[in-house]
């Protein structure tokens, strides 16, 4: 699952820039179609358990019961979300990491996060079984196979936080087989993907280090929407973020089989395997549920969580300094303790 690729860059900032026509959908429906608003959502890869409550959320009628008729565009490596949101084609999108606002904040693209649906960024870095590397900082003049994208994205947070050097990156092209074939390689990876992968392939279980387990500060899997819709119909923007955290508190801690069977008629490549694995990697490791979410809802985001990851990033140099960040989220939408009695009760608590 190459996620790395979303991660923005000149090109893609550059057709943004030259892309800010918004546009909501709201031509006339149908009379069987019960008054209920269509609204487009754009994903950003095909799709998996990691978009698992909102499908859950489609297929549990959650959409419909909060007034919505929502169809789910899955993404691919041809989708760019961010240019699908700039021009006005979908109503909403998944912003794949705290780039992905911020990037669209600094040409003024007219879209921003309203909802975060990953507490932690599942990225990774991976090695195999070795008694040298047993955390990040242990990694600190070895080679790592890193993506073009990923040079301008958390390498500088590592490189600030434990002194990684340009000299360590070699060329990671998504594919696993020379990271198998060496048996001291260490590469980037997606947490619930890439260890997938190399178990599988490989049939060796690697060490995994996530990020976030180690500071990086940055959300992931961002409901994106156009500020045209935030500011003209937010009661629409506040029910398409209520109504996915249900799918996503009953996609966690229900039973997924409804979601999970409509993502597999969208994508017959997610198998039930990976599906089950996918969504028990998101649980244990806290991705959804975790830190300000378990008080506040999931999706939650706070203005320190973002101050923290913007000075990051433009004390190294990726973001100018005035950036205004009221421009890439707003927390108008979430913290209002949605799915938490819906929670409990799924739990039996």
């Amino acid at each position: 699952m190459n996620r790395s690729l979303m991660l923005g860059g000149g090109a893609v900032l550059a057709v943004i820039a030259i892309a800010l026509m918004l546009v909501l959908d709201t031509s006339s429906r149908p009379a069987n179609d019960d008054d209920l608003v269509h609204v487009s959502f754009a994903t950003d890869w095909k799709a998996e358990a990691e978009h698992g409550g909102f499908y859950q959320a489609l297929a549990k009628g959650y959409y419909r019961d909060a007034g919505l008729d929502v169809s789910i565009k899955q993404g691919g490596p041809a989708v760019n979300v961010p240019q699908l949101l700039a021009t006005g084609s979908v109503d909403f999108g998944i912003g794949s990491n705290a780039f992905i606002p911020l990037n669209m904040a600094v040409v003024n693209a007219g879209a921003k996060a309203v909802m975060a649906t990953f507490q932690k960024d599942p990225q990774v870095l991976i090695t195999h079984p070795r008694d040298d590397v047993k955390s990040l900082a242990d990694m600190k003049g070895k080679p790592i196979m890193v993506s073009d994208a990923t040079v301008s994205a958390f390498w500088q947070w590592l490189k600030a936080k434990y002194d990684f050097t340009d000299d360590q990156i070699r060329k990671y092209t998504f594919n696993v087989a020379p990271f198998l074939a060496d048996k001291d390689a260490i590469q980037q990876g997606y947490l619930s993907s890439e260890p997938y992968t190399i178990e599988k392939q490989g049939g060796v279980k690697p060490q995994v280090f996530l990020l976030a387990d180690a500071g990086y500060p940055g959300y992931a899997s961002f409901i994106m929407a156009p500020n045209k819709l935030i500011a003209e119909r937010p009661e629409i923007v506040q029910a398409f973020v209520d109504a996915s955290i249900r799918g996503w508190v009953d996609y966690l801690y229900g039973d997924p089989a409804p979601g999970d069977a409509l993502i597999k008629k969208d994508n017959p490549d997610a198998t039930d395997d990976l599906l089950a694995h996918s969504r028990a990697v998101l649980k244990q490791y806290g991705i959804v549920d975790s830190g300000d979410a378990e008080m506040l809802g999931l999706g939650a985001m706070t203005d320190a969580r973002w101050r923290e990851f913007y000075t990051a990033m433009r004390d190294a140099g990726v973001y100018p300094a005035d950036l205004d960040l009221d421009k890439a989220y707003t927390l108008a939408f979430v913290n209002k303790r949605v799915g938490l009695e819906m929670k409990k009760k799924l739990e039996g608590k």
